[in-house]
Order: structure tokens, then sequence, then C-alpha cells
């Protein structure tokens, strides 16, 4: 399959929805872009004037120290960061060439297009496992005209879990292990069809062995949805990203393919931390 790394570097122009004046040059190869974000927590600056493309079915990896910005970034690229009290953000984030922050935006229809993964697997504990796949789309009200069965099998399945559940799909979301927890919310964020898949630190609470289903599990995704991923795992991002962000201090420090990040990263801040020297 021909990969974004692979096309011609053509671009095209968007307007923003805020101001006709303005363009905003965003490459036929980028699924969602971030120009000039920077985001505050009440005085203090997370974020200052990230510029970083999101390609289409690729998995791009977002590492850094703690505290740099990365939960942060990926939070803005959903609008969840605005649901934090005392929180602003200024810039734009581009999804398919139109900003996601404009005044006819709908936050709610947005969550749907770009699902989220949080650290800690958090299935409904009061639900089944055929219930936690299917609750966005009761919940949105999507049943309508669809074989729910079909869309619960078929999520399961693309999170690589239906084989393990297929016979338990009464019994509790929590009564799984740990990585089969974090691939049911998974499959529950695919069961609405969204665009991109938001991973933040997806494997931090997972054993190896859970973790590597995970790894290939994000792979596998790619193929259908644009994958981001925030991870302190460099090994991880080496496995699993076509393109990687590093973030110091709330800045973005370098940006490429992850081949010529981890190999031979132009910015000498960037080849430190890879190396071990800080972080």
């Amino acid at each position: 399959m021909e990969t974004s790394l692979e096309k011609s570097e053509m671009t095209f122009s968007t307007y923003d929805e805020k101001s006709s004046d303005e363009q905003t040059i965003m490459s036929l190869d980028d699924k969602m872009k971030s120009v000039k974000l920077s985001a505050w927590f009440g005085a203090k600056q997370a974020l200052k004037d990230i510029d970083l493309p999101i390609r289409t079915n690729c998995v791009t990896a977002i590492i850094g120290p703690s505290g740099c910005g990365k939960s942060t970034f990926i939070r803005c690229l959903n609008r969840m960061h605005e649901l934090i009290p005392d929180s602003r953000m200024t810039g734009q984030v581009l999804l398919d060439g139109r900003d996601i922050y404009a005044k006819e935006s709908d936050p709610v229809q947005l969550r749907r297009r770009v699902g989220m993964i949080f650290q800690k697997p958090n299935p409904f504990p009061t639900m089944s496992i055929y219930d936690n796949v299917a609750a966005g789309l009761k919940l949105t009200g999507s049943t309508v005209g669809k074989d729910l069965n079909e869309i619960v099998k078929r999520s399961l399945e693309q999170a690589t879990l239906w084989d393990e559940v297929k016979d338990d799909l009464k019994k509790p979301g929590t009564s799984i292990s740990g990585g089969q927890q974090q691939r049911l919310c998974i499959a529950r964020a695919i069961a609405l069809q969204p665009e991109v898949i938001l991973m933040d630190e997806p494997c931090s609470a997972l054993d190896p062995v859970a973790t590597a289903k995970i790894e290939q599990l994000m792979v596998e995704l790619k193929k259908d949805y644009t994958v981001v991923v925030v991870t302190h795992n460099m090994q991880q991002a080496a496995r699993v990203a076509d393109f990687t962000a590093f973030f110091y201090l709330g800045e973005l420090i370098e940006y490429g393919p992850t081949k010529q990040i981890f190999g031979k990263p132009i910015k000498k801040l960037t080849e430190s931390y890879l190396t071990g020297r800080f972080g």
C-alpha cells in the first residue's frame, strides 16, 4: 500500500472559517494539522505555537519527557482540552482542511470523528462486554437501520478481541484482563467509525505481552484509521510509528519520519533525549 511518505508533497490551500482573508497551507497527505497551536492551564502555558501535521493512515508518535505537553496536544485534537476549567487555546486544528474550533463546529460530532483511548483502560463497569462496544452507538442514537450485532462483532474483530470474548459477551467488561479491557475500549471507539484514533499512553498500565498486542493492533489500525499515540516508551515509538514528533517544555523540537528521528536526528536536543542524557 502506498504510504504518505512515498507520495509527492502536493499541497492545497484551505481558508480558516474564522477569517476568509488568511490562508493555511495543508498537505494532501495530512488528515489533521495544528497551526500555531498554543494552550494554557490558567497562567501556565503548556504548548507554544505547535505546527504539526498528522498524516493520513499513518501512526504518528508524540514523545518527550513528562510535562512537555504531549497529552495536552492530543487533547486539543478533539477539543477535550477546553473541558478543563480555566484552560484556553489559540491557533488552529484542521481536520480535512477545516478548523475544528470554528464557531459552527460541533464538539460532539467532532469526537465521533476523532476518538480517544486513555492511559488506563476504562470500560463501563456496569455494562457487559457487548454493551460496552455498543454504548457509543446507543448514546448517539446511531443504531437506527443498523445491525448492532454485526457492528459489535466487526469492532471486536478489528480490535483483535473477538476470538477471546465471543463466548463471554454477556460478562462484565471489567471481568477480563487489563490488556483485553484496553482492546475493548478500542473496540468501543471503533464502533463509532472514527477517522482518527488518539491514544494517550495506551500501554503504560499493561504487561509486556498485552503491550505487544496493542502495538500490533496500532499497526493494523492504520490501514483504516489515522492513529496518534503519546508514549514515554521510545522503543515503542520506533516499532509502531511512521512519523515521530519530539516535544520539550511545550515546544515541538523536531518532527519527521521515525527512522530519521531515531537514526539521524537533526537537533542536538533530540539526540540527547533519545540517548538518555536527560528525560
